[in-house]
């Protein structure tokens, strides 16, 4: 008997520990996140549903609700497949989504950054490149100087990175200004495939920072780097020259994470620099990807991720692995018998612990 309660105790602190790692994992499954800070709240969208974009809010970057219907819908798009990698800027009274879907460029604009999202136009890219595949794409307002860029992804060189000028409407693209920013060429871009992919643009101190990520979104070693110039201006023919940081990569391999990547940045309510990433959903298994929330900082001109301890979303409310309860308090529709199923794997949702009857269990 003594045996049996000390199995069962040993068992109950290793689920416990399972259920803390399990807490521990984002329950945002969005790849490619993009925050947008829009009044008092935050809406985080990404690639994950196969029906278009999906978005999620929160008050304070720990506690994230799914909104039921989708930002963007299949219904409001001329594409039905691959939905990724969304940014939504508030630009003009309204607001406006920029994403890939099938492998091409879209936009669609909204009342609300809860959507419905609508499709503007068609192929964003189509008269300045035709029927060319091409995603990732980011767009950076420069409010010193008045114009606004796009910066995507063209497979010209592998994953190759480059720019363009938008039109006053933010949706056309001006094919006199179109040029290559940069292709792979440090030796942590290449250790599988050859990518440079998920640009986005920072300023700082009159210093436009590319930041992007290098190797394929499967390996482990997924991660972001940066490059600078001085000027983006392509007036007479001029083509800005960028430089990549000599220290790169900046994000890989952030605490227990891996594949630790395509990103973009923000500032929070309180000012703070912020750089929302996806990871692989554990250290064995990619998909699917969760999203993650670090802080950055800079170091004189250099962009660096700070040592505060990553964010993790979770559910609004809870910042902890919940408490062992009793039996009694489970709903038999809700439990599940751990040992019949890898929850793990398989569920976004905190975990909590039970025994019944001589066997262990989970629910939510």
């Amino acid at each position: 008997m003594k045996q049996t309660r000390a199995f069962l105790f040993a068992s109950i602190l290793c689920l416990l520990s399972l259920a803390a790692k399990a807490q521990d994992r984002s329950i945002v499954p969005l790849a490619d996140p993009f925050i947008l800070l829009d009044g008092d709240t935050y809406y985080a969208y990404g690639t994950h549903d196969a029906n278009g974009i999906e978005v999620w809010t929160s008050t304070d970057l720990l506690g994230w609700r799914k909104l039921d219907a989708l930002a963007l819908h299949k219904d409001n798009c001329t594409e039905v497949q691959w939905f990724w990698a969304p940014e939504v800027y508030h630009r003009n009274g309204k607001y406006y989504m920029y994403f890939s879907a099938n492998e091409h460029l879209y936009v669609a604009t909204a009342d609300s950054p809860k959507g419905p999202f609508k499709q503007v136009g068609g192929r964003m890219m189509e008269n300045m490149l035709g029927d060319e595949k091409c995603i990732d794409s980011s767009v950076f307002f420069d409010e010193d100087r008045g114009k606004t860029y796009c910066f995507f992804v063209r497979f010209t060189d592998g994953n190759c990175i480059w720019m363009c000028e938008l039109d006053d409407d933010l949706v056309t693209p001006k094919p006199e200004t179109l040029r290559r920013c940069f292709a792979v060429s440090q030796s942590w871009e290449n250790l599988m495939g050859r990518v440079n992919e998920g640009p986005f643009i920072w300023k700082h101190n009159s210093i436009y920072y590319l930041t992007y990520s290098g190797n394929d979104y499967r390996s482990q070693d997924y991660a972001v780097g940066y490059a600078m110039t001085r000027s983006l201006s392509t007036i007479g023919g001029a083509t800005p020259s960028w430089q990549k940081y000599a220290g790169n990569p900046i994000v890989r391999r952030v605490e227990d994470l891996v594949g630790t990547g395509h990103h973009s940045l923000f500032t929070d309510k309180e000012g703070r620099l912020r750089i929302v990433f996806h990871a692989h959903h554990s250290e064995t298994v990619v998909q699917p990807r969760r999203m993650y929330i670090g802080t950055m900082e800079f170091s004189g001109n250099r962009l660096q991720l700070t040592d505060d301890p990553i964010i993790r979303p979770t559910t609004p409310g809870r910042a902890g692995i919940d408490p062992v309860v009793e039996p009694s308090a489970l709903r038999p529709r809700e439990s599940f018998d751990l040992l019949g199923r890898s929850w793990a794997e398989s569920h976004c949702f905190t975990p909590l612990l039970s025994v019944r009857d001589g066997r262990k269990y989970l629910s939510r």
